[in-house]
C-alpha cells in the first residue's frame, strides 16, 4: 500500500499560514514515505468559490516548493458521482427529506421540553423536526428542494452491534487523543444526530463528496486540522455505510493569531500572498509555523 495524501483547500479565500502548514507537513510526509502527495479542489460552494482564488492557490503552492501530479480533482466535476450515491441512500431509507431552516432548528432544540442544546461539528444538533420523511409512498426521486439528513437513529438500528466503530488516530485529537478512537451509534446519536449529506444550493455536502473523493483517489492517510476531528467519526459511518476503506487520519494542531483563535480566511494579513509580495521565503513560512 503507497502512502498517498493530499490538501484539499477551497478556493473562497486566499491561503493563509493554517493553509501552508497543513500543505507543507502533508507534502514531507508522503516525500519521506515515498508516497503521493495530491491536491483536490474543494469546490462545491459554487456562491463563493472564485477562479481567482483556485489560481492563486496553485501559484501559492508552488511557490512553497509543493508538486502535485496532473490532472487535480475538482469537486466541481463529481456531482453526478454524488447523486448516483445520495439516491442510493434515498431508496435505502437512510437519508431523509429536511424543509428546517437555520432558525427553524434553532427555536425546536432551544424548546423547554428539550433541554440543553448540544452543539454537534456541524452546529446545533439537529432535533429530528423533518425525521421520517424518507422514500414511500412511489417517490423514488430524490427531493430537489429540501435537504437530505442521514438518518443516524435509523443507521444504529441496522448496524452490526459487533463490529466496533472507530478510526485510528495517528496525530493529536483536541485533547490529546491518539491511537485506537472508538465510539458508539449512541454517542453520535447524541452528540452529533442526523447530519446533512446533500444542501439544496449544493447537491451535495462536505461530509459526502469528503468521504467519496478520498476513496476514489486511495487515500490513505488524512492529514487536517484538529478542528476537524469529531467531524472525523460522521465520515467513518459514511464509510461504513458506503463499504469504503476507512484511512489513517492525522489532526495536526492549529495555526493560531496572538490572541490564541484559530486562523480563518478572513486573516489576509496572515495571507501567504501578502508574505510574498513581502519579500519573505519558502524557509520563512516554514520557521513560522514550526516546521
Amino acid at each position: 500500500m503507497i502512502f498517498t495524501t493530499r490538501f484539499a483547500p477551497s478556493p473562497t479565500g486566499p491561503l493563509h499560514l493554517g493553509h501552508a502548514y497543513s500543505a507543507l507537513l502533508a507534502h514531507d510526509l508522503a516525500r519521506a514515505s515515498g508516497g503521493r502527495f495530491l491536491l483536490r479542489i474543494e469546490d462545491i460552494d459554487r456562491a463563493r468559490a472564485r477562479p481567482e482564488w483556485e489560481a492563486q492557490i496553485y501559484e501559492d503552492l508552488a511557490w512553497l516548493g509543493i508538486d502535485w501530479p496532473e490532472p487535480v480533482m475538482r469537486q466541481s466535476g463529481r456531482l453526478p458521482v454524488y447523486h448516483a450515491v445520495l439516491q442510493d441512500l434515498w431508496e435505502r431509507n437512510a437519508v431523509f427529506a429536511c424543509h428546517c431552516t437555520r432558525r427553524d432548528i434553532a427555536e425546536a432544540a432551544n424548546a423547554p421540553q428539550e433541554g440543553a442544546t448540544i452543539l454537534g461539528p456541524d452546529g446545533i444538533v439537529y432535533p429530528g423536526t423533518c425525521r421520517g420523511r424518507r422514500c414511500g409512498d412511489g417517490e423514488t426521486a430524490i427531493p430537489t428542494q429540501a435537504a437530505l439528513r442521514l438518518d443516524m437513529g435509523a443507521i444504529a438500528e441496522g448496524a452490526a452491534k459487533a463490529e466496533p466503530l472507530g478510526f485510528h488516530e495517528a496525530g493529536c485529537g483536541p485533547d490529546g487523543q491518539s491511537g485506537w478512537i472508538g465510539f458508539t451509534f449512541e454517542e453520535l446519536c447524541r452528540d452529533i444526530g442526523d447530519v446533512v449529506l446533500s444542501r439544496r444550493d449544493m447537491g451535495t455536502s462536505y461530509h459526502l463528496s469528503v468521504v467519496l473523493d478520498d476513496a476514489a483517489q486511495g487515500i490513505t492517510h488524512v492529514l487536517r486540522g484538529q478542528d476537524l476531528f469529531e467531524a472525523t467519526k460522521i465520515h467513518v459511518v459514511l464509510q461504513r455505510l458506503l463499504g469504503l476503506p476507512t484511512p489513517i487520519y492525522n489532526h495536526h494542531k492549529l495555526i493560531r493569531d496572538e490572541a490564541g483563535r484559530r486562523l480563518a480566511k478572513r486573516d489576509d494579513a496572515r495571507a501567504i500572498s501578502l508574505y510574498r509580495s513581502e519579500g519573505r521565503t519558502p524557509q520563512d513560512i516554514r520557521k513560522m509555523v514550526g516546521l
